[in-house]
């Protein structure tokens, strides 16, 4: 009997938990410093057309195949970005996008970058779930 006793306490406990929790995360208001436009999104809407997370990675998710380019975009000029999407090279297939396709993602690549490092170690995971940079 004790123990039917202490399964409803602990049921009851963790209702209570998550009721609580559940008011927290629902009632936060979310707060998006990011200024996004129709550019970036299309360029995101690429990205995903592309499939370019199967080998690359953004913030350390993604592929292996490739490198994280979260912040690549400060690292190589645009151009050379381009040329490289374009051309191609051994491990790395060409892609034949259209002049408004490549300036899309080069927004999208250009706001990764602008929202500061790829490395999710230095991350400050907050309790709503949603994450900082330290």
């Amino acid at each position: 009997m004790n123990f039917e006793k202490n399964k409803i306490i602990i049921t009851i406990g963790l209702f209570i938990i998550f009721t609580f929790y559940s008011i927290i995360l629902y009632t936060s208001v979310y707060k998006n410093d990011q200024s996004t436009n129709d550019t970036n999104h299309d360029g995101k809407l690429i990205w995903q057309k592309y499939n370019c997370g199967a080998c690359h990675q953004i913030y350390g998710l993604g592929g292996y195949l490739g490198p994280d380019l979260t912040n690549e975009y400060a690292k190589r000029s645009e151009a050379f970005i381009i040329a490289f999407i374009k051309n191609g090279n051994n491990t790395m297939p060409q892609f034949d996008l259209t002049d408004q396709e490549l300036h899309s993602l080069m927004q999208f690549l250009k706001l990764l970058d602008s929202s500061g490092s790829s490395d999710p170690r230095t991350f400050k995971i907050n309790t709503n779930g949603s994450i900082e940079q330290e």
